[in-house]
């Protein structure tokens, strides 16, 4: 054993001496040598939160690296079956949306100097909340963008977020196409012919809606979207209107493009019923509002022609609205032949009192007609009611003309 004066003892003190020093200074050099990872590879991603109050999204925005908020800018929160809300960040660049409805998808989405960023969907969850960041390129700092490239010659696909969804309001359907057209090269793509959209036989209002590519245009029952299509998503939202004849509806729309995946949307009133050959799985979904019928299906070839059709449709005859239209323009006629050609001399104050009378009627029988369509009165009722309006009026019409001689 060596004693603290042998030769050797004074090189194992040494080195012991050496040994703690490094391991005193190991952290710091591996501190010194960590490096903060960059905030675009956490761009988008949510991340749950147990120590937020259940419903809550917080966004936070920056541009570039984490001390860099963004302050007072818009940040728009998609939250599936209701309105888009918009919040301002605050002075740390975070926008805090509350009492979300656990459970339904949602998406943050904000515009920083013409860059659009976007988070991915996630559920709403039913503990806590979600943090997320969205991240801005810093055009300061960042790399120099390659020059833009020269379009080729090439294909593109609907995306698998396109659907197609179907609404009703005030007895006709509406019908909207929201697609996503994907160019998955890193050049700019031309395809052979402009993407084309002919609209279903019957359909009407064809119309592009906002926050579509200015690629789009709508003329008549045609949606045309013009190239080149840039890399990525290029967005295009469509809708027009179908009156149901007879309560079924068949539509039919040739896809100008492959179609990655089908996903079918229909609101569900009454006994409306979906089916789809292309789409073989459908099931009911609980949404903001209502029932909702969500069909889907494989892949689409382009030129291949989807056919949706609904049964069961909500629909009202158009007798009563004709029969009113038939005794207001009878009524238009006869003013106007006396007013033209002239006639007998009249009862002034009585002919007042029947046209004070049958103008109250008229506006009775298109109240009960309106109530019919909003389902606020019962058929029975409606029919007697009706049968009871179209008596008085023919007896006020009766006495209008024996007034009038």
């Amino acid at each position: 054993m060596m004693g603290v004066g042998d030769p050797g003892s004074g090189i194992g003190l040494r080195v012991a001496i050496a040994l703690s020093c490094l391991t005193l200074v190991a952290p710091w050099l591996a501190l010194a040598q960590f490096q903060m990872p960059d905030p675009k590879t956490m761009a988008g991603i949510p991340r749950p939160d147990a120590t937020l109050t259940t419903g809550t999204v917080t966004v936070r925005v920056i541009r570039g690296q984490l001390s860099n908020n963004i302050p007072n800018h818009p940040v728009l929160l998609e939250v599936a079956g209701t309105p888009v809300t918009t919040i301002n960040t605050d002075e740390s660049g975070r926008a805090e949306f509350t009492r979300l409805a656990p459970g339904r998808t949602a998406k943050a989405v904000t515009v920083v100097d013409g860059e659009r960023l976007e988070s991915q969907q996630f559920p709403i969850p039913a503990q806590g909340g979600v943090r997320l960041m969205l991240v801005a390129t810093d055009k300061q700092t960042a790399p120099p963008q390659e020059a833009p490239r020269e379009p080729v010659p090439g294909l593109v696909v609907l995306g698998e977020q396109t659907r197609f969804v179907v609404e009703f309001q005030e007895d006709a359907l509406q019908v909207f196409y929201l697609v996503d057209i994907l160019n998955n090269a890193r050049a700019p793509v031309k395809t052979e012919a402009p993407l084309m959209f002919d609209m279903p036989a019957g359909a009407t209002g064809t119309t592009i809606l906002e926050g579509s590519s200015p690629q789009a245009v709508a003329k008549g029952p045609r949606v045309t979207v013009m190239g080149p299509f840039a890399p990525g998503t290029t967005r295009v939202q469509m809708a027009y209107q179908l009156e149901p004849v007879g309560g079924d509806v068949t539509i039919r729309q040739k896809l100008p493009a492959t179609l990655e995946q089908l996903t079918i949307v229909a609101q569900k009133v009454g006994d409306l019923h979906l089916s789809s050959p292309q789409a073989p799985k459908a099931t009911d979904v609980q949404a903001e509002g209502g029932t909702f019928i969500m069909a889907t299906g494989p892949a689409l070839q382009a030129g291949t022609t989807l056919e949706v059709s609904l049964t069961g449709v909500p629909h009202h005859s158009r007798v009563p609205r004709i029969a009113v239209l038939v005794v207001a323009g009878s009524v238009l006629i006869v003013g106007l032949g006396v007013a033209v050609f002239g006639g007998p001399r009249v009862d002034g104050r009585r002919a007042e009192e029947l046209g004070a009378r049958r103008e109250k009627l008229l506006s009775d029988l298109v109240r009960l007609e309106r109530q019919r369509r909003a389902g606020s009165v019962n058929e029975s009722r409606y029919g007697s009611r009706r049968r009871e309006l179209v008596r008085q009026l023919e007896r006020v019409y009766g006495e209008l003309d024996a007034v009038q001689g």
